[in-house]
C-alpha cells in the first residue's frame, strides 16, 4: 500500500481522521437536518473510488475531501440552513457560497489545501450549469464529480425540513436520467452498475 499522509501510523503524525471527525461533528451540530450526511457521503465516495480502481493515495484524498465537502456551511447563517420556508434569492446566494467558504478554510492548512479544489467544485455540474464557477466536464476534478453523485444520493434519500425522503428506486432513476447533464456519465454508470454496493449501509 502506498504511504499516505492522511492515514500514517507514525505515532508522532497528526491524526487527520480524528480532526476531521471533530470538524464534521461541529457541522452536524449546526445543521441538524444534515446530521450524518458527511459520513454517509464519504462512505459512498470511498466505495466508488475503490470500484473505479483508483490508487490508494487518491482514494484516501478523495475520501477525506468527501468528509469535508460541506465544511463551508459553517459560514452560512443558522437561520438560512435551518429555514423551513422556501429560501429567498438572497438566501440561496448565501447557501451557494459554501463551496467557496470551504475551499478558503482548507487553503489555510498546509496538509489539507490540496483538497480545496475538490471541495470548491462539488456542486459544479457536468454540463457547466452548476456553481460556483460553471466549470464543466473534465475541468471538474474527478473527486468532485464522484462526490456530486454521492451527495445527491444522500440528499434525495434523506428527510429534509421541506419534504420527506424518496426511496432508493426513485433515486436510482434520478441519477440515471441526469447522466451527462448533472453528473459525469462514466462515473454515474459505475455507480448504477454497482448500486447495491455503493448504497450499502445507507438508510434503506
Amino acid at each position: 500500500m502506498e504511504s499516505c499522509k492522511y492515514c500514517s501510523t507514525d505515532e508522532n503524525s497528526i491524526d487527520y481522521h480524528e480532526i476531521i471527525e471533530c470538524i464534521t461533528c461541529a457541522l452536524d451540530a449546526k445543521d441538524p437536518y444534515t446530521a450524518g450526511h458527511s459520513q454517509r457521503v464519504s462512505d459512498m465516495t470511498l466505495r466508488v473510488c475503490q470500484i473505479m480502481g483508483f490508487k490508494d493515495h487518491d482514494i484516501e484524498r478523495i475520501h477525506i475531501a468527501a468528509h469535508l465537502h460541506d465544511i463551508g456551511k459553517i459560514g452560512v447563517p443558522d437561520s438560512v440552513l435551518n429555514k423551513v420556508e422556501p429560501l429567498t434569492d438572497e438566501e440561496w446566494q448565501l447557501i451557494r457560497r459554501h463551496p467557496q467558504i470551504g475551499a478558503e478554510i482548507l487553503s489555510k492548512s498546509t496538509h489539507l489545501s490540496e483538497l480545496k479544489d475538490i471541495v470548491l467544485c462539488h456542486h459544479e455540474r457536468y454540463d457547466g450549469k452548476g456553481y460556483p464557477n460553471g466549470r464543466k466536464g473534465c475541468d471538474i476534478p474527478i473527486g468532485a464529480r464522484i462526490i456530486a453523485i454521492c451527495d445527491s444520493i444522500d440528499a434525495i434519500t434523506s428527510n429534509r425540513c421541506y419534504r420527506r425522503a424518496h426511496d432508493f428506486a426513485y433515486c436510482y432513476q434520478e441519477i440515471r436520467k441526469n447522466l451527462g447533464t448533472m453528473y459525469d456519465p462514466i462515473v454515474g454508470q459505475y455507480v448504477l452498475d454497482h448500486w447495491k454496493w455503493v448504497t450499502k449501509g445507507q438508510k434503506e
